[in-house]
């Protein structure tokens, strides 16, 4: 038997404000193997997720198949646009939801994270954060503003996270992130460019990987999950169409869990997992080695 252990390990999962996501998944997934599990979630989120917590509203979700319930030992604010607060426009660092959650940067999360916990307190990092303000439009109709927005916090939010939290994560530690098949391959309707972040997030695993490998020693990897009918990824638009598309074109027929997602970050950020970096793991039932849609007479 080779269990997934992390007991004594603590984990960061940046983008969890609900249940219904990978990232709540993964943070599960993770605790169900013994890690400790802080979480960071966007300030404008922050008062629903906790008020969720606070009345008992996914309490069934939390719930852990080895008995007890999933418990966040800190939930930090946190908006990964901004490397450090002075880099906040003032309409933000102004607004109520901001204004009352102190330093929502990166940098203040690194700051909250050694101070609660001491110089080396993680040993995972899980990025689970995409926004397309323009996502429903097509590339050619998407503007600077909104596929610069798109690349940074979907893309390079990763970077910045890396770069201030690699020092404080133990040798041997696992950075995962989650990614799309839309960064290699034309996706309608996935727009606002949101692929071109996706490339660009699975391009910066690999030189991560190698520059924090060799740097702090820590491992880097992407997911690339199948479409899941999560409240985010409502936004697109078309998610219902994207899961019953997958369903019917892919190897396996049977609809992808978050579970499933989450049962393979837990593998990758666990000592089974400590001969593999710079990769990207598919987790969409096997659609992406797919070449044609399947003849109907197939189904």
């Amino acid at each position: 038997m080779l269990p997934i252990d992390l007991t004594g390990k603590r984990a960061l999962v940046a983008g969890v404000a609900d249940d219904a996501g990978y990232g709540f998944a993964i943070a599960k997934a993770l605790a169900e193997a013994g890690a400790k599990v802080c979480v960071g979630t966007w300030p404008p989120a922050l008062n629903i997720f906790e008020n969720l917590l606070r009345r008992g509203k996914i309490d069934e979700s939390r719930k852990l198949a080895r008995g007890g319930m999933l418990e966040f030992e800190r939930i930090y604010p946190l908006d990964a646009a901004f490397d450090t607060l002075e880099d906040a426009p003032e309409d933000i660092r102004t607004n109520k939801r901001y204004t009352e959650r102190g330093d929502f940067s990166i940098a203040g999360l690194v700051e909250s994270l050694k101070k609660d916990f001491g110089a080396k307190p993680l040993d995972i990092l899980v990025h689970s954060l995409a926004n397309g303000p323009e996502v429903k439009n097509p590339l050619l109709e998407t503007s600077r503003k909104g596929y610069l927005a798109a690349v940074s916090v979907s893309a390079y939010s990763l970077v910045g996270l890396v770069r201030r939290l690699g020092p404080l994560m133990n040798r041997g530690g696992s950075v995962a992130s989650l990614t799309y098949l839309a960064s290699e391959r034309v996706v309608p309707k996935y727009g606002g460019g949101m692929s071109s972040a996706k490339a660009a997030l699975e391009s910066d695993t690999r030189t991560l990987a190698y520059e924090a490998g060799r740097k702090w020693g820590i491992r880097v990897n992407t997911i690339s999950a199948g479409p899941l009918a999560s409240r985010a990824a409502s936004a697109i638009g078309m998610i219902e169409e994207m899961v019953k598309y997958y369903s019917q074109n892919s190897p396996l027929t049977d609809e992808l869990t978050a579970e499933e997602v989450g049962h393979t970050a837990a593998f990758l950020c666990s000592p089974l997992g400590s001969g593999i970096t710079g990769t990207t793991i598919y987790v969409d039932k096997g659609y992406h080695a797919m070449g044609r849609t399947v003849p109907e007479a197939s189904g």
